[in-house]
């Protein structure tokens, strides 16, 4: 038996001001992750991955980066209908308006339901680091006759204060919704967890389009603080629990139901930790659902000489004679002799020059390290070049250097 047509709006024009610098230059879902992804490559390879091939992506702020992104590594056989990733930037349809906020920027596209005529309309955002089969969360939504459903994350109740909280029946059956509150109510089969919303939302599609015209008539923006609080007094709103999906190929030592907002330095920091090791966290590698993004055509790593521990090297990168402990190091990064890179991450077409020392730094695309520089080392002289944020972490903007590192350096 067919499942359900379902259509996927990625809600993609974060602007990540909290990731500031590296949202400098680009939105918050266009920067790189781990040694080869962007963040925007996860939700777009669970939806993927869940048979779901009808993506529109919604950008907005500083899109471009991301924009050729999607082009280079997302494009889906144009010959078979209803398979697309396709970008839309603002179309201006309401007015001389950019999107007002989330439930805004899906009203102001609600045109592109029509030609596809969908069962449910999948909602997601595009900011978050994870694995999820959306099949699963689709059989809860039609087994409990929902009119929407929202993922749901259970979190310790002493940290749900960072989060919107749901308030649900045993059932799943939403009974409250309230942003970041002080006490936080609890879940109904665990009193020390709370469920907090993972801002992914599954609608009927006409549930959807009537729920955002009334919006409009409200002026409401957003579906979290505005849409579905109010539609859980009129609708079957459920909270789906995230921590019972299950994703095929996740290891025993995996963290179950892994899924991170990497929407500040020290939490895109952190997950990337996580991905590191012999037993990660979250591991990358997983063939039976894999995370997919741009099909690099340059050269494999090549080491000539280096003492790596807990690391992770990208294609192109070239190390001569080196040490590189608990780091990632992106695609065509250049370490030269006696260069030590500790705890941290190293992006693409970046070049650190001999004897250079690297601790707890984050450095973007581009750029280039000079001989015998010390960074992460001396905090308060780092801060008067670079951004260091409140745990110790620096963070060098993006470069301009555009050379080839490859290896004749």
């Amino acid at each position: 038996m067919a499942g359900p047509k379902i259509l996927a709006m990625v809600l993609a024009g974060g602007e990540g001001t909290r990731l500031f610098p590296l949202t400098a230059e680009r939105s918050k879902p266009a920067v790189p992750f781990g040694g080869r992804y962007r963040i925007v490559d996860f939700v777009l390879s669970n939806l993927i991955n869940s048979e779901i091939h009808s993506i529109y992506v919604l950008v907005q702020y500083k899109s471009q980066s991301l924009i050729e992104h999607i082009h280079r590594a997302w494009v889906l056989s144009p010959i078979i209908p209803g398979q697309f990733v396709s970008i839309v930037p603002p179309q201006m349809r309401e007015g001389p308006e950019w999107f007002q906020g989330t439930a805004d920027a899906v009203y102001q596209n609600l045109n592109l339901l029509e030609p596809h005529a969908p069962d449910l309309v999948a909602v997601f955002g595009a900011d978050h680091v994870y694995r999820m089969d959306i099949r699963q969360m689709a059989r809860f939504h039609l087994e409990r006759e929902a009119d929407v459903t929202v993922a749901a994350l259970p979190v310790p109740i002493r940290e749900a204060c960072a989060f919107g909280v749901i308030d649900a029946h045993r059932s799943g059956r939403i009974i409250g919704f309230v942003e970041k509150p002080a006490s936080p109510p609890s879940m109904p089969s665990d009193p020390q967890r709370a469920f907090a919303s993972m801002g992914n939302y599954l609608f009927n599609t006409q549930v959807l389009i009537e729920a955002l015209h009334e919006a409009r008539r409200l002026g409401e923006k957003d579906f979290g603080r505005d849409v579905i609080p109010r539609l859980i007094a009129s609708h079957r709103v459920f909270a789906y629990d995230f921590s019972k999906n299950k994703v095929p190929g996740v290891r025993s030592y995996e963290e179950p139901a892994y899924w991170r907002d990497v929407g500040t330095i020290d939490a895109f920091y952190a997950a990337h930790r996580d991905t590191l090791g012999i037993e990660p966290r979250f591991n990358l590698f997983n063939p039976r659902w894999p995370i997919l993004s741009s099909g690099y055509q340059g050269p494999v790593a090549a080491i000539a000489r280096a003492t790596l521990e807990n690391c992770d090297v990208g294609a192109g990168s070239l190390i001569k004679d080196a040490t590189v402990r608990n780091s990632v190091l992106r695609r065509e990064v250049l370490l030269e002799e006696d260069v030590v890179v500790e705890d941290s991450i190293v992006m693409d077409y970046t070049i650190v020059r001999a004897g250079a020392r690297l601790k707890r730094v984050i450095v973007d695309r581009y750029n280039v390290i000079g001989p015998g520089e010390r960074i992460g080392y001396d905090l308060e002289e780092d801060k008067k070049r670079f951004h260091v944020t409140g745990s110790g972490i620096v963070v060098i903007p993006k470069g301009a250097h555009r050379a080839d590192t490859r290896r004749y350096y």
